[in-house]
């Protein structure tokens, strides 16, 4: 691993740990560092051995949202390049959702902006109680466009309006109370309730997991009966791999 790659990819005991590599930048986005997360994100995706992936930021911030020279290039750029640079953005928000495996974000200080966007396109958001969370872009005439498809899915509508077109910082406490963050621990023991949580996924059946990360997003936008039927299909998926069976016999085998 070079640590002077901008993001940083790590498998080791069945965690894929991702780390946004920018401290100095408050781990801005750039080209490169979007381009960094979709190859680390790909490579752990291919690993048959991971069982969930960790998504950090080195040093003092999770990711402050777009950096200086982006904000320049979007200035530049004319439209079919600003549509590019959009476009890139939104597939790396996609692809987090198309990762087999759970990926959980673990925001410690500010997460904001495109950063907030990152951490909550995650499955799981894990917060130590400094975090700082926020769509600001309005207050430059910018509008957080992509990452609005993923906080409607999260909080309701009206408070999904007042976080998007404000522009304001909540605190870790009221993001997990809205439902934008699923837990929040004391920044003193922040790593080691990471460690704690993360190594549910060494318990619970790596091919269930997955199926069931992909049955939940596929049933977004089905009717009612389009998505018990897809339940229905997963279901019987499931009862061929190998972790049920075994996990059958042995339930069986106590009784």
């Amino acid at each position: 691993m070079n640590e002077n790659q901008v993001v940083l990819c790590e498998v080791k005991d069945g965690i894929g740990r991702v780390t946004l590599n920018r401290p100095d930048k408050r781990n801005a986005l750039n080209d490169e560092v979007i381009a960094g997360l979709k190859d680390a994100l790909r490579r752990v995706d291919e690993d048959e051995s991971v069982r969930v992936c960790v998504l950090t930021g080195a040093g003092k911030d999770f990711c402050s949202g777009a950096d200086l020279s982006a904000l320049r290039k979007i200035v530049a750029g004319d439209i079919i390049e600003n549509l590019e640079d959009a476009q890139s953005l939104g597939e790396l928000f996609q692809m987090i959702r198309r990762v087999r495996v759970p990926v959980v974000a673990c925001v410690q200080g500010r997460a904001l902006a495109g950063g907030c966007g990152l951490a909550t396109a995650c499955d799981v958001v894990l917060a130590a109680r400094s975090g700082r969370f926020g769509y600001p872009e309005v207050k430059i005439g910018f509008v957080p466009a992509m990452v609005a498809a993923i906080v409607r899915r999260n909080v309701s509508e009206k408070r999904a309006f007042e976080l998007l077109v404000l522009g304001g910082e909540i605190d870790a406490v009221e993001a997990e109370r809205i439902g934008l963050v699923n837990h929040v621990f004391d920044d003193e023991s922040f790593e080691i309730e990471v460690e704690k949580y993360v190594a549910g996924f060494q318990k619970v059946s790596r091919s269930a997991v997955m199926l069931t990360k992909r049955l939940l997003y596929g049933i977004d936008g089905m009717s009612f009966d389009e998505s018990v039927r897809a339940g229905v299909d997963t279901n019987a998926v499931a009862r061929f791999t190998e972790d049920c069976r075994k996990g059958v016999e042995g339930f069986l085998s106590k009784k």
